[in-house]
């Protein structure tokens, strides 16, 4: 028989018409002789909400209670989809991700799954019932929960799929595939047919918010076959893939994320150590940074930026100030109206040209770079969060509607 993983994001589940949907679309595979397992995200806006809530009573953030409390969301939703299916008359049951086997370990609200053993999920499976998994979630040693960070469904459907070793993986969201840029701010952005997994990473961690860079990385590692569509039209979606091979052109994507600030720790003395000194506490906070730069010595000290999540900024100028004093840094600056653009296509570091092009159109935008970092399959650029729409659109007019790269 064949075994397929279903997720479900917020957006699909959102108000009874939509849940009721899903159901009728879970119960015509599963009739029709699939064994399915479904992992769901919590309703609509429901994580968000909590948050809200959170925030109303503390200002600090205590990163275990507000899992406790952000992973009820999800439990929501196993819930009244297991009750929708069986008015349908198909025989379903729900699991929190304890019970589905998900052990994680880690940093609070940026948890990592340590190892699935789904054993209750795959008895129910036998027993020929719809498997409805609470995605975002996993059970430390200690007992308490803990959540997988922005996207961690996407991560609990993957890591389920391997480790049922499922036939496919597919992601119903509110966009038919990935596309070339963000079509809701670029209207002439193109679906993609298929993308490699490597391009998928890169697009993600550029800011593409259709799946969570460490989901196509976990698909990529246990041969997932990895397919995203809209919950709303089915048949049009994209395959993630180990290989593509249907493209021809280069930069495949246009990426931006507006959900980042820069810190800068400054006048840091240029002495061996130092940056461990800086990015350890950081890490220990579970403050997660990128594009690290350090500016040319000065004078026996320099500069170091780097980029963090705006969610964390906080948390990273607390530690960062602290970390200032005991090294004898001069300061502490950040900025939070900045964003970042990116081109990304598996070919980039064979291209000298795409470099040249990008801060051509750039500049004839008058979009001033302040940050660029490049790997073999990206080139990114930081720039004013006013800028971030004009630039992509001009990118993407010049390296995928006029003249592909």
């Amino acid at each position: 028989m064949t075994t397929e993983v279903l997720k479900y994001g917020g957006s699909s589940l959102a108000g009874s018409g939509r849940l009721e949907a899903v159901a009728r679309d879970i119960a015509a595979l599963a009739q029709g002789g699939v064994s399915v397992a479904v992992v769901v995200s919590a309703v609509g806006c429901t994580t968000d909400t909590l948050l809200e809530a959170a925030n109303g009573f503390s200002k600090k953030m205590n990163r275990r209670e507000i899992d406790q409390l952000i992973a009820t969301g999800e439990q929501q939703s196993v819930a009244l989809l297991t009750m929708a299916l069986e008015e349908l008359g198909v025989r379903a049951h729900s699991f929190s991700g304890w019970q589905a086997g998900f052990k994680g370990s880690g940093v609070f609200t940026d948890g990592r799954i340590r190892t699935v053993d789904p054993v209750m999920v795959e008895k129910c499976l036998q027993r020929g019932a719809v498997a409805v998994v609470a995605g975002f979630q996993a059970v430390t040693e200690e007992g308490d929960v803990i959540t997988l960070g922005r996207g961690g469904s996407d991560l609990s459907a993957v890591a389920l799929a391997a480790a049922l070793e499922a036939d496919c993986c597919l992601i119903y969201t509110d966009v038919d595939g990935v596309y070339t840029a963000d079509p809701r701010l670029v209207p002439e952005a193109r679906r993609l047919e298929s993308v490699s997994c490597g391009e998928c990473m890169e697009m993600a961690a550029a800011g593409a918010r259709v799946l969570q860079a460490r989901s196509v990385e976990l698909a990529w590692r246990y041969r997932v076959p990895l397919y995203v569509a809209s919950s709303f039209d089915r048949e049009r979606g994209t395959w993630i893939m180990r290989k593509d091979v249907s493209e021809k052109f280069v930069v495949r994507s246009i990426a931006h994320d507006s959900g980042v600030a820069k810190v800068a720790v400054l006048g840091v003395p240029d002495t061996p150590g130092i940056a461990a000194r800086v990015f350890t506490p950081l890490s220990e906070a579970g403050v997660g940074v990128e594009m690290i730069i350090q500016s040319i010595m000065r004078g026996q000290v320099n500069d170091i930026a780097f980029l963090v999540r705006k969610e964390f900024l906080g948390e990273a100028i607390e530690v960062c100030r602290r970390t200032a004093r005991e090294v004898g840094a001069q300061g502490v600056a950040f900025d939070t109206e900045i964003g970042k653009i990116s081109l990304v296509g598996a070919g980039l570091a064979n291209h000298p040209e795409a470099p040249a092009r990008m801060f051509s159109v750039l500049a004839g935008e008058s979009v001033n770079i302040d940050m660029i970092s490049s790997t073999s399959m990206a080139i990114t650029c930081v720039v004013s969060s006013s800028d971030v729409e004009r630039a992509v659109k001009a990118l993407h007019r010049s390296f995928i509607e006029e003249d592909p790269l």
